[in-house]
């Protein structure tokens, strides 16, 4: 289904964003530049070289524009996006910057902050070359505004096969309860902490993933459309088995980032982490190869995606240059360039499986049979206000452990930022 324009959330970030744009009306000047500043938090490790792939196939289809590495470092964009709000209040925006596609956009349309380039779809093919689910997705009161690089899969559970075999944990848990007891086993082995989790998105990661584990692909789903309350026993349940989920994981989970928690991993001192499907490439642009990957346990044929995508801002000072990016992004060569680095699947239908790594070729096949369902802590299935909010409150949940009021702050967030 595709998005309809609603009021911006009132939170302070977005409230500046919104008075920046009223005061704005600069066309970005710069005609001459040739410079494409693209922004991105791709940075290191299996990130760094997609977007490296990316780059190489721009510097061909686009002789004459000179890449230059707007990146900025921090898991998940949390520091890139602190960053871009204050670049786009003083009206310097870059040329072109990444961003989740779905609800997340919204924030910047109804900022007026980026441009509609539903044409340049019809120019480049776009239309046909993307599933009709993922066109829905992208369009906003019938208009479009950003090309997808990619899908990610986001409940994927990674494992360190020597720490398993060592505990004698030989099959994958395929529910909640095999989950737990698979824990348990690898704690009686000696490991300390199990499960290695990061801070705050994370945590929401894997959150989610218990949810969609407890209410199924259609009641998730719901929660983040309103049809789903957030006070619900299913909820309730959800929130105590993640709070379970958290006595297996290191004390210093709320100071980590995601590869911080990976390495707990690669090291041995956890067995597993859940994390999206970049890790596959980061694994092995690390040298990492004894590791393995599931599906959440519960989740069965769920498969829980989010796209990073690129705009065009308003005012960026070289927009023809930023197109000719865009186009890049979008084309079949583009996609596998980055796609076959990152770990991620390219949005294109056409892409040939037998390019991509082993990882690749199963999420691929996931893709076109699973139920697809969107993830809030990369924007898919929620807006940067609804996100802050429920990192907020699973921080607090952290420390204190408390279901009562956790479930109090999500269903006052779903009551906050629920598009009516």
């Amino acid at each position: 289904m595709s998005f309809t324009r609603r009021a911006a959330v009132a939170f302070v970030g977005v409230a500046a964003l919104l008075s920046a744009a009223a005061c704005g009306g600069d066309d970005g000047g710069g005609a001459d530049s040739k410079n494409v500043e693209v922004f991105t938090w791709w940075s290191d490790g299996g990130e760094k070289a997609g977007l490296d792939g990316l780059v190489s196939r721009f510097n061909t289809d686009c002789a004459g524009q000179t890449f230059q590495n707007g990146a900025v470092a921090g898991g998940a964009g949390a520091n890139a996006k602190s960053v871009l709000a204050s670049r786009l209040q003083q009206g310097d925006p870059p040329d072109t910057f990444q961003a989740h596609a779905g609800a997340e956009l919204l924030d910047y349309i109804d900022a007026g902050q980026i441009e509609d380039i539903s044409a340049n779809y019809d120019t480049w093919g776009l239309k046909a070359a993307f599933p009709p689910g993922l066109i829905s997705n992208l369009t906003v009161d019938g208009k479009i505004y950003s090309v997808p690089a990619n899908i990610h899969r986001a409940n994927v559970v990674w494992s360190n096969k020597k720490v398993l075999a060592e505990a004698g944990v030989t099959t994958d848990p395929k529910t909640l309860v095999e989950f737990f007891a698979a824990l348990d086993k690898v704690r009686a082995a000696g490991v300390k902490a199990p499960l290695a989790v990061g801070k705050d998105w994370t945590q929401l990661m894997l959150f989610e993933s218990v949810l969609i584990s407890n209410l199924g692909a259609e009641k998730f789903t719901g929660l983040w459309n309103g049809s789903t309350d957030w006070n619900g026993a299913d909820v309730t349940t959800s929130i105590n088995d993640f709070k379970r989920l958290l006595t297996y994981t290191n004390s210093d989970r709320d100071a980590l980032d995601w590869t911080d928690a990976e390495k707990l991993v690669m090291d041995g001192k956890a067995a597993y982490q859940l994390m999206g499907d970049w890790e596959a490439a980061d694994l092995d642009a690390k040298g990492f190869t004894d590791y393995g990957y599931l599906t959440f346990p519960g989740n069965g044929s769920t498969f829980q995606w989010l796209a990073d995508s690129f705009v065009l801002p308003k005012g960026a000072k070289n927009a023809g240059g930023t197109e000719c990016w865009l186009k890049t992004v979008g084309s079949a060569e583009g996609q596998k360039a980055f796609n076959t680095k990152k770990g991620s699947i390219p949005a294109r239908t056409d892409a040939v499986p037998a390019d991509y790594p082993k990882y690749q070729q199963s999420a691929m096949a996931d893709w076109k049979s699973a139920t697809q369902v969107p993830s809030c802590a990369h924007g898919a299935a929620c807006s940067q206000g609804w996100q802050g909010a429920a990192n907020s409150a699973l921080g607090a949940f952290s420390t204190k452990q408390d279901v009562a009021s956790l479930q109090k702050a999500l269903a006052s967030a779903a009551g906050q930022f629920t598009k009516k």
